[in-house]
């Protein structure tokens, strides 16, 4: 599956994604802040991840640049299965941080869970991450309130993870804002 965004193309991983998907997510900076992923970051784990059998229930894509082939990673967004129900994750790799990517990425993962049939995601980021909330937010995800711990597999322990949802059945995503 495929999706394009203004400025992104969201795609699948491939084998050969292996070296580039490395060179944007082995930073502690990026991986600390995602559930998931181990620190060190090393490059067996990014073939393990090019590697793994596709869900496209809850599918997951590499984000590049359309103009760059496809070759250049910038980051990764897909949907995820909880024990309540379906979650939108995503990271940037840091030389797009502050770029509106991650925006732009997770509003495309939305409209393609809406696609899927989803009514209802979830979403959550650490507390010490406001940024991630801010795109959480500007997408149209709201607070639930609640904080709940989430393991961390890159700091190895649990950390405060504060908790959003989102109807897909109340209207449409949130649309960008005009520049």
């Amino acid at each position: 599956m495929f999706h394009v965004t203004e400025r992104l193309l969201l795609r699948p991983a491939w084998p050969e994604d292996a070296e580039a998907l490395f060179g944007g997510i082995a930073d502690e900076g990026v991986v600390r802040n995602l559930a998931r992923a181990p620190w060190p970051y090393l490059p067996e784990h990014a073939r393990q991840f090019v590697m793994r059998e596709v869900n496209s229930k809850v599918p997951s894509f590499l984000l590049t640049l359309p103009g760059d082939h496809g070759s250049r990673i910038i980051g990764g967004a897909g949907l995820g299965e909880t024990d309540t129900g379906v979650e939108l994750g995503y990271w940037i790799a840091r030389p797009y941080w502050g770029q509106g990517f991650a925006t732009e990425a997770a509003r495309g993962v939305v409209e393609i869970a809406k696609l899927l049939g989803y009514d209802r995601l979830e979403a959550g980021h650490f507390t010490d991450n406001p940024a991630s909330g801010r795109v959480l937010r500007k997408i149209g995800f709201r607070p639930t309130g609640k904080v709940a711990p989430r393991h961390s597999c890159a700091r190895g322990k649990d950390v405060d993870c504060a908790l959003f949802t989102l109807d897909l059945a109340e209207g449409e995503v949130a649309a960008p804002k005009a520049a």
